[in-house]
């Protein structure tokens, strides 16, 4: 296990990233592109043996990481691609009027980088939404140094990926301390990290807990900063009655599958079904827990989220009027804590919506059946759920033209809404939004996945009046860089 960085180590740390900031900044998104492409070509050399350290520290099967280390590297060569197209910057020109009374200035206002960005590891991806992770892929885009703390239940992976880093940043010319990598259990190396004035924005995918005090810290600072959390859901999943009279046996093996990948240590694992009473929602009850029974249980990413997956099952099972379903009828095989155990239960919606705790994510393969007693019920628990990253709607097109009103509930609800399909799976694109309301994340304006999360770790800035030699090349009236900017209002490509 990785001992604390220590504090001296990390005020020089800090010092380094900024120190970096004031050179990196000013490089070309060009040559931003070409570092942030240099680290996926790394990521890929560092072969098999990054594979199996992963798999050692985190009980993930060897082709999922192998596909979440390809994921990671297109992240990085997509992210790359946006940076050097430079549509993210918003460069937006209006020119001078003179003849104006009074005169209008001449005015160009783009994005620029924030500064160093703290970024913390998560446990449940070790590439993706790690080290080299969106995150980190993001805040070099923007051309901001990046401090990462790596998630201490995979030292060793994260250590080897930090290292790939570095190498690149020495391939490409990157000023010292572009990047570092800082380790630690202790809650004051976070704590340092956040506060110091020399950071400037955090990212972080966890736990409510870690994020909200994250984002705690950050507020208390005497200059406050952003912190950009994603910090989990129960990705609700509303039934309505038509959809599922017609299809149950269908959703029910979808959602099945959706709700053991990956043990359940998914953000967007499906943890609460609404339905209405009726047949239909026995017989969905009835197949899901068939195919719940038949699962076999696989092992956690570590000791600490099994234990807790236990510990929340069991307060939320031991609920007054749950019962549960469904869990497998073989068990592991093994005498083994690590093992999660896929369970199904139920409860109605009236208990439902005057127990909190029910309301709460239970982090595995873990699914809560809400029996409403009517449509307006359904309607009810949906106004009262706090804010996901995902909401789904089983329905059919009749259905959805008919309930206006949960539709509109669960747009006010989610970053992401679902029709027809299961929600886990996030697609790395620029139409993706992997963010939601509060307590689905700290920020509902932005989300941690595809190229728009660049302009988290950026902030606008006007130039007035400056001549053209002198703005920088993103605002000149030549466009040398051929960007897409907004002149006069105009959306162009055109030199002015």
């Amino acid at each position: 296990m990785a001992s604390d960085t220590s504090q001296q180590e990390m005020q020089q740390v800090l010092q380094k990233a900024w120190d970096a900031f004031h050179v990196y900044r000013n490089f070309s998104l060009r040559q931003r592109a070409g570092f942030m492409r240099a680290i996926a070509a790394e990521l890929d050399a560092c072969g098999d043996g990054l594979i199996r350290t992963a798999m050692r520290e985190t009980n993930l099967p060897e082709a999922r990481l192998r596909g979440e280390r390809a994921r990671t590297i297109y992240q990085l060569e997509s992210y790359a691609a946006a940076c050097e197209k430079g549509d993210w910057l918003e460069a937006r020109i209006d020119t001078a009027l003179p003849e104006k009374n009074p005169p209008k200035p001449d005015i160009r206002k783009m994005l620029v980088p924030l500064g160093p960005v703290v970024v913390f590891g998560a446990s449940n991806f070790p590439f993706a939404y790690s080290t080299a992770g969106g995150d980190t892929a993001s805040a070099f885009a923007a051309g901001c140094p990046v401090i990462v703390k790596g998630h201490p239940a995979h030292p060793d992976t994260s250590e080897q990926v930090a290292e790939a880093i570095l190498r690149a940043a020495q391939h490409t010319g990157m000023p010292e301390g572009v990047f570092s990598h800082v380790t630690g259990i202790s809650y004051e190396v976070g704590k340092t990290l956040v506060t110091h004035p020399y950071c400037k924005a955090v990212g972080f995918t966890g736990s409510f807990a870690g994020g909200k005090q994250l984002f705690d810290w950050a507020s208390q600072r005497p200059e406050p900063i952003p912190v950009f959390a994603e910090m989990g859901s129960v990705n609700p999943v509303f039934l309505l009655p038509e959809k599922l009279s017609q299809s149950a046996p269908e959703i029910a093996a979808m959602y099945a599958g959706s709700i053991t990948l990956g043990v359940g240590q998914f953000c967007t694992n499906p943890g609460l079904l609404i339905g209405v009473e009726s047949e239909a929602l026995q017989q969905f009850i009835h197949d899901l827990g068939k195919a719940i029974r038949q699962c076999i249980p696989g092992l956690m990413l570590h000791q600490g989220i099994a234990c807790a997956y236990s510990r929340n099952r069991e307060a939320a099972l031991m609920q007054e009027n749950v019962h549960l379903v469904a869990e497998p009828e073989n068990g592991s095989g093994e005498e083994d804590s690590l093992y999660g155990q896929p369970t199904l239960a139920t409860v109605d919606g009236k208990t439902f919506l005057g127990n909190p705790l029910l309301h709460k994510e239970v982090f595995g393969p873990y699914s809560l059946v809400v029996r409403c007693a009517s449509e307006a019920e359904m309607l009810e628990v949906a106004r009262q759920l706090e804010g996901q990253l995902t909401c789904t709607l089983m329905a059919t097109d009749e259905e959805v033209r008919s309930h206006t009103e949960l539709v509109n509930a669960l747009k006010n609800l989610c970053g992401r809404l679902i029709w027809n399909a299961v929600p886990t799976g996030v697609e790395v694109c620029l139409s993706m939004q992997h963010g939601g309301p509060f307590p689905a994340s700290t920020d509902a304006r932005f989300g941690s996945v595809g190229a728009d999360a660049i302009k988290r770790f950026a902030r606008p800035l006007a130039f007035q009046n400056w001549p053209d030699a002198l703005l920088p090349d993103e605002l000149k009236n030549g466009n040398p860089l051929g960007i897409w900017r907004t002149v006069n209002n105009e959306p162009t490509r055109m030199s002015l």
